[in-house]
């Protein structure tokens, strides 16, 4: 398919971006690595008459520790982000999307602002409970990963807002699991589970956090599954029990791959498998 005709702009400052973000309104876009808007205008469900490039704006790429939290540039690849095994859970789904020339161009605030549920990084974010710093023409704002997903496809960045920073803390001395099913190596995953697991000193689970991708029209927290394994142990038992309801408050859509109910059934057997890998890490 082709696009239907737009304008480029590619502006050397932020401040251009959000100009031209603001003044032409919701026929403007901004682009960055362009693996998911890219597609959707050769499919014709999205129609931007101009897309304003990010990729000669300074001070966007990058990752580095600040203490107990990362900062990375929102233009960070996710090839960046995968060779960096100290991320931790970040580093690992990083190194799973789609393939490797998918990862050289494909970004993190791509992905985050672009907020589809079945994509890797919007689960990360939320199990690893960071945030992203935007900033358009009303300011600058930090925005948690509970409040960025509002809907399909849909976060609550204004129109003429660009993500400018993402934050995920370090979580220094919890496990990770990460576990998700496809396909084909390169698809868009069923269903994903980010799955951190703090154990306490007698060798319980003393804290747990369990993210499903796929699973929603956001990305989503796991809590009736959270809630059942936190202050239990970590043997095989607690943890089948606790996946077990990892499915509970979900509505995963139904698609060519996979029903809904089968859907449900990857959660919670994901949700073993990812639990298992963090509690034994």
């Amino acid at each position: 398919m082709i696009t239907a005709p737009f304008d480029y702009e590619a502006p050397d400052s932020l401040e251009e971006v959000i100009r031209m973000l603001h003044e032409n309104g919701e026929d403007a876009k901004a682009l960055a690595g362009g693996h998911s808007l890219l597609p959707l205008m050769k499919l014709r469900f999205a129609a931007p008459t101009l897309l304003v490039d990010l990729r000669r704006v300074p001070g966007l790429h990058g990752i580095g520790q600040d203490g107990d939290v990362w900062r990375i540039g929102p233009m960070t690849r996710h090839a960046d982000l995968q060779d960096i095994p100290e991320l931790g859970v970040a580093s690992r789904a990083a190194g799973l999307i789609a393939d490797q020339q998918v990862r050289n161009r494909g970004t993190i605030g791509g992905s985050l602002a672009h907020g589809d549920p079945a994509s890797d990084l919007p689960a990360v974010l939320l199990t690893l409970e960071g945030e992203v710093t935007a900033r358009g023409m009303s300011g600058e704002r930090t925005i948690a990963a509970a409040d960025l997903f509002e809907d399909y496809l849909s976060t609550s960045l204004a129109h003429d807002e660009v993500i400018t920073e993402v934050r995920l803390p370090a979580h220094d001395g919890w496990g990770f699991g990460y576990q998700k099913f496809t396909r084909r190596a390169e698809d868009w995953a069923m269903v994903g589970v980010c799955a951190l697991v703090k154990k306490g000193a007698d060798g319980s689970c003393e804290d747990v956090r369990i993210g499903l991708t796929h699973m929603g029209p956001t990305a989503l927290r796991a809590s009736a599954a959270e809630d059942a394994l936190r202050g239990q142990g970590l043997d095989a038992g607690s943890i089948e029990r606790a996946a077990g309801q990892a499915a509970e408050g979900t509505d995963p859509p139904g698609d060519l791959n996979a029903t809904p109910d089968y859907k449900r059934h990857l959660a919670r057997v994901l949700t073993r498998r990812a639990l298992e890998e963090a509690a034994g890490s």
